[in-house]
C-alpha cells in the first residue's frame, strides 16, 4: 500500500487526518479537530488518574472519529471483538483488502514505546497499512517516522483490559465524500463548541468547570505539600503532556480557526484565531505558575495568583466563545 505517514500531536485527530486524507479529502489535524467540535474542558473528581481527578481539554476518546465522520458524510465501519483470535484475523482480512485500518490499543504494551513514555491508557489510536511476516507496519502519530510490532505485542495492545478497553476495535471510512460545504461544516462544528464550553449547566464542565479548578486550587490547604506537589503537577500533565499540542488544546483549535478563516476568507475567524492563541500564552503561563508552586518557589500569596490566572483565562474564553457563537448564527 502506498501510504504517508505524518506525526501529529494527537493520536485520534492524527488518526482521522490520516485516514481522510488518504482516502483523497486532504485533511490537517488541526481542521479535523475543529470540525469534530473536540475542544472542551472537564473536572471529573470522581474519575481517577493516579488518584487524582480527571481534568480533560477535549470530549471523551472515539469522539473525533464519530463526529467527524457523521459530519463529513464518511461511512464509518468499526468492529470489536470479544475473541482476540477473531480480531487479528479481521484485521488481517481489511489488510490484504489494501485497507488502512485504524485501531485503538493499550499505550503500555506497545514494545516500540520508550519505558518512559508507557503508561496504562487504552484509548490510544494508530493506523495499520500493513504486516509482513509476524510484524505489523504502523503509522503511530507520536512517532516522527512509520514503525513495526510483532504480532503477540499488538494483540496485547489491542485487547488490554481495564479503564477505555478496546476490546480489539478496529475502523476504517468507506465512501468519503471528497466535495464538502466548508462554510456549513466550520459554522456549524464552531457553534457546537461554543455550547460544549459555554451552554452546559453542569458547574464541573466547559468554563464553568475551568472556574470550579479555580476554586478547587484557591482552597488547598498550604501545609499539605505533598498532595498539592501532585495535584499541580497533575493538572500541567494533563495540559501540556498528553498530546494536547500545548495549552490543552488551545493552540491546536486555533489553528483550526486561521485555517478556517483563511478557507472562507474570513478576517473574524483569523482574529478569533489570534486572540486563542494570546489566551493558550496564558495557560502556559498558569502551567508555570503551577510548576513553581510545586518546586516550592512560594511567593508568600499561597495559591491565590494560580487560582486569579485560571479565572482570568476562563473570563477570556467566555467573551471569545460567546462570539464564535454570535459568528457561526450569522447567514452566510
Amino acid at each position: 500500500m502506498s501510504f504517508n505517514h505524518q506525526q501529529s500531536a494527537h493520536c485520534e485527530s492524527g488518526v482521522m487526518s490520516s485516514l481522510l486524507t488518504h482516502a483523497g479529502l486532504p485533511m490537517s489535524e488541526p481542521m479535523a479537530f475543529g470540525l469534530s467540535s473536540a475542544l472542551a474542558f472537564a473536572y471529573l473528581p470522581l474519575v481517577k488518574l493516579s488518584g487524582m481527578p480527571l481534568i480533560a481539554y477535549r470530549m471523551p476518546p472515539k469522539h473525533i472519529i464519530k463526529t467527524l465522520s457523521k459530519r463529513l458524510g464518511v461511512r464509518l465501519h468499526t468492529a470489536t471483538f470479544s475473541n482476540p483470535q477473531q480480531g487479528q484475523e479481521a484485521l488481517d482480512r481489511a489488510l490484504e483488502q489494501g485497507r488502512l485500518v485504524g485501531l485503538q490499543s493499550s499505550v503500555f504494551w506497545l514494545p516500540y514505546f520508550p519505558p518512559e513514555m508507557r503508561f496504562h491508557f487504552n484509548a490510544h489510536n494508530l493506523l495499520a497499512y500493513g504486516r509482513e511476516g509476524d510484524e505489523y507496519l504502523l503509522s503511530d502519530p507520536v512517532f516522527e517516522e512509520p514503525v513495526r510490532c510483532a504480532t503477540n505485542a499488538l494483540q496485547k495492545a489491542r485487547f488490554a483490559k481495564g479503564a477505555l478497553a478496546a476490546k480489539g476495535l478496529l475502523y476504517w471510512l468507506d465512501d468519503v465524500p471528497l466535495e464538502q460545504d466548508w462554510q456549513a461544516l466550520v459554522r456549524k462544528s464552531i457553534l457546537s463548541t461554543s455550547r460544549i464550553l459555554d451552554g452546559m449547566p453542569l458547574p464541573w464542565i466547559g468554563i464553568r468547570g475551568i472556574d470550579h479548578l479555580a476554586n478547587k486550587i484557591n482552597a488547598l490547604n498550604l501545609n499539605a505539600k505533598k498532595y498539592n506537589r501532585l495535584y499541580l503537577t497533575h493538572i500541567v500533565r494533563m495540559q501540556e503532556e498528553i498530546g494536547t499540542g500545548g495549552a490543552g488544546f488551545r493552540f491546536m483549535y486555533a489553528s483550526f480557526l486561521q485555517e478556517a478563516g483563511v478557507l472562507l476568507a474570513d478576517e473574524r475567524l483569523q482574529a478569533a484565531a489570534q486572540e486563542l492563541t494570546l489566551i493558550g500564552d496564558q495557560w502556559r503561563q498558569f502551567a508555570l505558575l503551577c510548576v513553581k508552586q510545586s518546586r516550592g518557589k512560594d511567593t508568600g500569596l499561597g495559591m491565590q495568583p494560580i487560582a486569579q490566572a485560571l479565572q482570568s483565562i476562563a473570563q477570556q474564553e467566555r467573551v471569545l466563545f460567546k462570539d464564535l457563537a454570535l459568528w457561526a448564527k450569522q447567514r452566510k
